[in-house]
C-alpha cells in the first residue's frame, strides 16, 4: 500500500512563549533579589517603607508563578490574562514612590524592574506590533509620571521598551506570514504527490481496461464496437480529470494555537458565505472528452463560487445545444482565458451553424434555451454572452464575466 503523506503542524512562534516564561521567573526574581540586597546610592536600605515593597513582592512572586501556564502558547495567554498582567506592572511602578520615598530623585528601578518588560513581550508575541504599542505606551507613561522628573536615563530606558517591543511583535507577525506560507506549500506538495500516486493507480488499472474494451469491441464490430466507442469516451474524460487534479479543493490557511496549518475545505453549495471561492477549471474538466476539447491556463482561475457555477452551467447548456443540433459527429471545443478584469469562457462547434434569424425565432416560439440558460445566467453576473454563426461553419458560444462586477454583486448580496 502506498505511503500517504501529511503536513505536521509548525511554529516558530512557540519558542518564543518558552522564552518569555524563562524570563519572566528569571526577572522575577531579579526583582526580589534586587529588593532584599539593594542599598540607596548612600548605602542605606533602600525603602522607608519595606512593608509596601515586599508586600507587592510577594504578590509578584505567587502571580509570576500561578500564571505560567497563561505563557506558554498564544491559545492560553488570553485578552483577559494580558490586560491583568499589565495592571500588575502598572501598579508595581506606581507603587515604587510610595515604598521608595527617594525614587523620585534618584534614577533606581522600579519594584517590578526589567519584570516590567516581560508583560509588553506577551502583548507583542500574542497579538503583534499593535498590540506591543499598546501596552508599551502604558509602561512609558507610568514610568514618567513615577518619575516626577524624568531625566535623560529614564527616557532613554522608556524608548528602549517601546522599540523593542514593537520591533519583536512586528518580527512575531512576519514569522507567522511565513508559517502560513511555508504551510500551504508542504499541503500543496502533499496533494500533489497523492494526486500522482492516484494517476499511476489509475493507469495501472481503470484506464488500461478502458482502453483494451476499446480495442476489443472496435475489432468485434456491431453493438461491441458502440461498446468500445463509449469506453474510449471515458477513457479520454477520465484522463483529463487526473490531469487536472481530480477536482482540486479550496484550502484555506489559518492561524492556530501552536503553529500555521493548512485545512481543506469543501465549498458547500448552499452556504451564503459569500467570500467562497473556487477554480473555475475544476468545473469545466469534467466535459472534456473525445468530442470535446478543453483547454485551460496553466493558474488557478478564481471566481466567487455561485459565480463560478453559474458560468458552468452557461457553458453546460451551450454544450447541450451543439450535441443537440450540431449532429453526433460534431466537435466542440472549450477555451479559458484568464483576462486582467474578465474571465472568458468560448465554446466552438464545427456543426452546420446556425441560420440567420434562428435563435430570435426560436425566442418567439418560447424555446428559451440560449435567452435563459446562457445569455440569463451571464446577465445576472454582469456579463455578457455573445453567439456567433456562420452558416457551415459552426457556432461560437463567448462568454465573458467581469471579475470586479461579480465581486461587487456578491457583497452587496451579502449585506
Amino acid at each position: 500500500m502506498a505511503k500517504r503523506e501529511r503536513v505536521v503542524r509548525m511554529s516558530v512562534e512557540q519558542p518564543l512563549w518558552r522564552a518569555l516564561t524563562g524570563y519572566r521567573v528569571l526577572t522575577m526574581v531579579y526583582a526580589v533579589l534586587l529588593a532584599i540586597f539593594g542599598k540607596d546610592n548612600f548605602g542605606q536600605p533602600r525603602f522607608e517603607r519595606p512593608w509596601v515593597a515586599f508586600a507587592y513582592l510577594a504578590f509578584l512572586f505567587v502571580w509570576t508563578l500561578a500564571t505560567l501556564p497563561k505563557v506558554r502558547s498564544a491559545a492560553a495567554c488570553t485578552k483577559r490574562f494580558l490586560g491583568a498582567d499589565l495592571v500588575v506592572a502598572l501598579t508595581g511602578i506606581m507603587l515604587t514612590p510610595v515604598a521608595d520615598i527617594h525614587s523620585q530623585t534618584f534614577d533606581g528601578p522600579t519594584l517590578p524592574s526589567i519584570w516590567t518588560a516581560g508583560a509588553v513581550l506577551a502583548f507583542a508575541i500574542k497579538g503583534g506590533w499593535r498590540w506591543a504599542a499598546f501596552a508599551s505606551t502604558f509602561v512609558a507613561a507610568a514610568n514618567i509620571i513615577q518619575r516626577g522628573d524624568p531625566s535623560r536615563d529614564t527616557f532613554h530606558n522608556v524608548l528602549l521598551v517601546w522599540v523593542a517591543s514593537i520591533a519583536i511583535g512586528y518580527v512575531v507577525e512576519v514569522a507567522r506570514a511565513s508559517e502560513r506560507t511555508l504551510a500551504r506549500a508542504l499541503e500543496i506538495e502533499a496533494a500533489t504527490r497523492e494526486r500522482e500516486r492516484l494517476a499511476r493507480d489509475i493507469h495501472d488499472s481503470v484506464l488500461q481496461v478502458l482502453a483494451m474494451v476499446q480495442r476489443r469491441g472496435t475489432a468485434i464490430g456491431g453493438e461491441a464496437a458502440e461498446l468500445g466507442r463509449m469506453a474510449g469516451e471515458q477513457e479520454v474524460a477520465l484522463r483529463t480529470l487526473v490531469s487536472s487534479g481530480l477536482v482540486p479543493p479550496t484550502r484555506v490557511s489559518e492561524d492556530a494555537a501552536e503553529g500555521a496549518v493548512v485545512r481543506t475545505v469543501d465549498v458547500d453549495e448552499e452556504s451564503p458565505d459569500a467570500t467562497a471561492t473556487c477554480d473555475l477549471r475544476a468545473l469545466l474538466a469534467p466535459h472534456a472528452g473525445a468530442r470535446t476539447s478543453f483547454a485551460e491556463p496553466g493558474a488557478p482561475v478564481v471566481l466567487p463560487a455561485d459565480a463560478a457555477r453559474e458560468l458552468a452551467a452557461a457553458v453546460s447548456a451551450a454544450l447541450d445545444n451543439v450535441r443537440v443540433h450540431a449532429g453526433d459527429g460534431a466537435q466542440a471545443w472549450i477555451l479559458v482565458e484568464d483576462e486582467p478584469g474578465e474571465v472568458i469562457v468560448t465554446v466552438r462547434d464545427d456543426g452546420p451553424g446556425i441560420p440567420d434569424g434562428r435563435l430570435a425565432q426560436a425566442e418567439g416560439e418560447g424555446r428559451m434555451g440560449v435567452a435563459l440558460s446562457i445569455r440569463g445566467r451571464l446577465r445576472d453576473l454582469g456579463g455578457t454572452a455573445e453567439v456567433i454563426s456562420v452558416p457551415g461553419q459552426g457556432t461560437e458560444v463567448e462568454l465573458k464575466v467581469p471579475k470586479a462586477q461579480v465581486s461587487r454583486g456578491k457583497a452587496g448580496s451579502a449585506r
